[in-house]
């Protein structure tokens, strides 16, 4: 596969400029593009070997916008010799700059990840394979056919453009407590993803999940300063709460170039799930550059 064309590779003024410009669109600017951070030694099907190392905080990249604009072409013509771009692709050009696995999200609507695209996913991604999915019987079947690495239980609303908050898990525990189940039969690890809210973790911790997954959307949108620091002491505190749960700790929405700075404010943080951010980025300098900026940013993080 040819290496994605990436601005800077034409030389020029104009392209210096623009990629000065890009620079301070996103708030990175000084970052070096020669040099990816170490990959992490993965198994095959599996999880890094250096998944509890102090310092270290692994990036899941989110592919689902990359399937959103395949969809906006080919939605009707799936087989198309001409559909593009693939997210599987893409997950594999993650993984060449590093990530430590790939997260999707296969939604009822299949409004851009598709059945068989997390079927690819599970037979060539080398690191780990996240699968995002609301609570119902369909997905839930898919997902043990699929077998990904984990799943990660979202709230989902057909109407919604993305996910717009936690899963509540108090109110849907007993729906949850089947699925969890039947997930953890097929050895397959479970998170949710929920608000950072100490009695959401509690009922976590009685469904015996692995992980949760704290939505950082509220602290990621904060219009002020007084929301941005409410938004990220809770974040604190349910993190501190979560760990001493003996629950593993990710986080996710939201979360971009330049807020990632706040993130690392929070402890005891394992993994991030970030899409958009990395997504948008990567039209200015490329997909594998845009990962590797990204994971420039989470290093030397002191949780």
């Amino acid at each position: 596969m040819s290496p994605p064309f990436h601005a800077s590779d034409r030389a020029g003024p104009i392209a210096s400029r623009s990629g000065k410009i890009a620079a301070r669109a996103f708030g990175i600017a000084g970052f070096r593009r020669e040099g990816a951070p170490a990959s992490s030694a993965c198994s095959a099907r599996g999880f890094c070997s250096d998944f509890g190392e102090m310092g270290t905080l692994h990036l899941g990249v989110n592919i689902d916008h990359i399937a959103t604009l395949r969809q906006a072409r080919y939605a009707t013509m799936p087989d198309s010799k001409n559909a593009e771009p693939d997210p599987i692709a893409a997950a594999s050009i993650c993984e060449r700059a590093g990530a430590h696995g790939i997260t999707a999200h296969l939604r009822a609507d299949r409004r851009h990840i598709q059945d068989r695209d997390m079927e690819r996913l599970r037979a060539n991604i080398m690191t780990k394979l996240n699968f995002e999915m609301g609570n119902t019987p369909e997905i839930l079947d898919a997902a043990i056919r699929i077998r990904p690495d984990e799943v990660c239980l979202v709230p989902e609303k057909r109407a919604e453009v993305t996910t717009e908050g936690g899963l509540d898990a108090i109110a849907s525990r007993r729906d949850l407590l089947n699925t969890i189940e039947r997930l953890h039969a097929n050895g397959i690890r479970v998170s949710l993803f929920i608000d950072p809210d100490e009695k959401q973790i509690d009922c976590a911790t009685g469904l015996k999940v692995e992980m949760i997954e704290l939505h950082t959307g509220k602290l990621a949108n904060a219009f002020t300063e007084k929301v941005e620091a409410q938004e990220l002491d809770r974040l604190c505190q349910c993190a501190r709460h979560a760990h001493d749960s003996k629950l593993q700790v990710n986080a996710g929405h939201g979360i971009n170039y330049r807020n990632i700075a706040l993130i690392h404010r929070i402890p005891h943080l394992t993994e991030l799930n970030i899409g958009h951010a990395i997504v948008s980025r990567a039209i200015f300098v490329g997909w594998e550059n845009a990962v590797r900026e990204m994971l420039a940013r989470m290093e030397n993080y002191n949780g």
